[in-house]
């Protein structure tokens, strides 16, 4: 599939995003902002990442957070999954949040989240007067508990 990127002016110096490996399923994100900005701890910040892009019908893409981030400095996405429709013609950004203990610069060209492009599906609603029923029923939340039916153990 090809997907119709636009470089934007502020970015023209930034590599398109790309996937980091052959095995990858998003393609790295890259911050396209003027000067670094500082994300103290709980602060957060929209970063623009210089593209805008041109889906198919039939197909979203969503930004997601980077793991190695999250891990090492507890920096993630609010709103994540972020939804891009395809009728969304708009500069793609990156809601940062700084959930560790220290203060996270952020630097022109640094990977900071990943576009996973997928097909969805269009659905008709049908109103109904009961569901059909499941093993699971209206459980939810903690309901299947948080050990392996396996071991013998069920934690609530």
């Amino acid at each position: 599939m090809r997907l119709a990127v636009v470089r934007l002016t502020h970015a023209s110096d930034l590599p398109l995003p790309s996937y980091a490996t052959a095995g990858s399923a998003g393609l790295d994100l890259l911050a396209a902002i003027d000067a670094d900005v500082e994300l103290a701890p709980g602060a957060r910040s929209l970063v623009p990442c210089g593209i805008a892009i041109a889906l198919p019908l039939g197909f979203e893409a969503q930004v997601r957070p980077r793991s190695g981030l999250a891990l090492k400095h507890g920096v993630t996405l609010l709103n994540t999954p972020g939804t891009i429709d395809s009728d969304y013609r708009g500069e793609i950004k990156a809601t940062l949040i700084n959930h560790g203990g220290t203060a996270f610069l952020v630097k022109r060209g640094m990977k900071i989240a990943q576009l996973v492009v997928s097909r969805h599906e269009t659905v008709e609603l049908e109103e109904v007067q009961e569901l059909p029923a499941s093993e699971r029923g209206t459980g939810g939340f903690g309901s299947t508990g948080l050990m392996h039916a396996s071991t013998g153990r069920k934690h609530a």
